[in-house]
């Protein structure tokens, strides 16, 4: 009996070893796999993010652009550097690439959706009106938006809250229609935006006006003849930053359409009367403000989807709220003439101009007035076609002391008055043969409308190629095209 029971212990034992070993090498039963779900309750392209309760939305788009007979990319008129000469020193033919990628998440929490936005795109060109390239390999990276919005709040890169929903494109246009506010690359702000209900909006904010904001602050002390050729009046003396521009806005945004009231106080600080030294003092910090109409009306009878779209904006001491954007501040247009060399239209808009070289013999800074009309006609032929007809007008101000402080030496001999005045008229024209394939051609008139008339012995602008001769001051016209194909994804 005991060898049996030792016999039957040991063979339970062994069973129990052998049970043991082959459920070790069994595989573990795996985890059900977290499938990407949709996320609806923000539109179509939203996606959970697995394991959490946040919607994610990829997307972007690729842009391939050829500007003919422009400064530089995107239709930009041949208004200044050495397209605005008209020299063999320009690009006639501008190429220009862009892959955009964006990034949009959304999380409902207990005080509201938190969402996070990014828009940065990659760049490559053929170079600018003078040639060359636009960085490493003639490419580039560019950062759009980056802000997080909380509770109302928005921190970061974003559109303006002076600026309109269609930004600087009533009709979806070129890059360079001027005559109101243009920051589609966003702006750094603090903002809180209160929403009444039935459309009816409200919003206040800080913005940083060191990238996009601030024009030129002319101290007429450093003008030249060189300088003022190429629409420079002086050594520009923009001082740091210290106070953001105050915006404000209140809209009306509904099934007709949208209305629209801005406003913002900015800041007008100049740095030295001689920049190389402090101890030659300043002139006093002023301030200076826009303010800015819009209305779009939507759904026209002239067919479904239609709109119009148009902005009137002022300014004082603030002229990038009305020539802003990617513009530049200088104007120089070449042409032909019958008196001297050539003809020549120039301008520069500027947000104050003051002169002096120390505190003794400065001067206060003289603010520049400004005012443009900007809109366009959005008309869908059928699905597939559809045509914008788009248009501005610009005008810059110099009060009688600031005429006096550019127009006095070296600058005399002629009929002197730096105001100016600038018409664009366009249209765009897009076929969509397929969903977010869409290709374009579009085409541009710009006319300077300057006040200087006369002859002026101008020296030789090596940047552009222009020998020192006597020039005409005469308004100048240029033409701009802009072919694009464009993929939405």
């Amino acid at each position: 009996m005991k060898m049996v029971k030792g016999l039957f212990l040991g063979s339970a034992a062994a069973l129990v070893a052998m049970s043991g070993a082959q459920a070790a090498d069994l595989p573990l039963k795996a985890k059900a796999v977290e499938y990407v779900k949709v996320c609806s309750i923000y539109g179509a392209g939203f996606y959970y993010i697995p394991g959490t309760d946040t919607c994610i939305k990829l997307g972007g788009y690729l842009r391939a652009d050829a500007t003919l007979y422009g400064s530089s990319n995107y239709n930009a008129p041949a208004w200044n550097g050495a397209a605005g000469a008209k020299s063999r020193l320009a690009n006639n033919t501008i190429m220009y690439m862009r892959q955009d990628i964006n990034i949009d998440t959304r999380t409902a929490t207990e005080y509201g959706v938190v969402r996070t936005y990014f828009d940065a795109n990659f760049n490559w060109g053929s170079g600018g009106a003078s040639g060359g390239s636009t960085g490493i390999a003639n490419g580039g990276l560019g950062v759009y938006y980056a802000f997080i919005q909380f509770a109302g709040f928005t921190f970061g890169k974003a559109v303006s809250q002076f600026d309109t929903p269609w930004t600087g494109y009533p009709g979806n246009n070129t890059s360079f229609l001027i005559g109101g506010y243009d920051d589609v690359t966003g702006i750094n702000q603090v903002s809180y935006t209160a929403q009444f209900g039935n459309g009816v909006s409200a919003a206040i904010s800080l913005e940083d006006q060191s990238g996009y904001l601030q024009s030129a602050l002319y101290n007429t002390s450093g003008l030249t003849l060189a300088g003022f050729a190429q629409g420079q009046y002086g050594t520009n003396s923009y001082a740091g930053t210290q106070i953001p521009d105050i915006v404000g806005q209140v809209r009306v945004d509904q099934a007709w359409g949208l209305f629209q009231v801005s406003a913002a106080a900015h800041q007008v600080r100049a740095s030295y009367y001689n920049t190389a030294l402090e101890t030659s003092g300043h002139p006093s910090d002023t301030w200076g403000y826009a303010v800015q109409g819009a209305l779009s009306i939507k759904n026209l009878p002239t067919g479904p989807g239609d709109s119009f779209n148009i902005t009137a904006t002022y300014s004082n001491g603030a002229t990038r709220y009305v020539i802003g954007g990617v513009t530049g501040n200088s104007f120089s247009i070449y042409g032909s003439s019958n008196i001297g060399y050539q003809s020549l239209a120039v301008a520069a808009a500027a947000d104050g101009i003051f002169a002096g070289t120390d505190i003794t013999n400065g001067s206060a800074i003289q603010k520049t007035n400004a005012w443009g009309v900007r809109g366009a006609f959005n008309h869908n032929w059928n699905p597939y076609w559809s045509t914008s007809v788009f248009g501005s007008y610009s005008a810059i101000d110099y009060n009688g002391t600031a005429t006096a402080l550019i127009c006095g030496a070296p600058v005399a001999g002629f009929s002197c008055n730096p105001d100016f005045k600038i018409a664009q008229i366009g249209t765009v024209t897009r076929w969509t043969p397929v969903k977010n394939l869409t290709l374009s051609g579009e085409v541009m008139y710009t006319y300077l409308d300057q006040s200087y008339s006369g002859t002026l012995a101008l020296p030789a602008v090596a940047a552009v190629a222009k020998p020192g001769a006597v020039y005409e001051f005469k308004d100048q016209g240029v033409w701009s095209g802009n072919l694009r194909v464009q993929r939405v994804f």
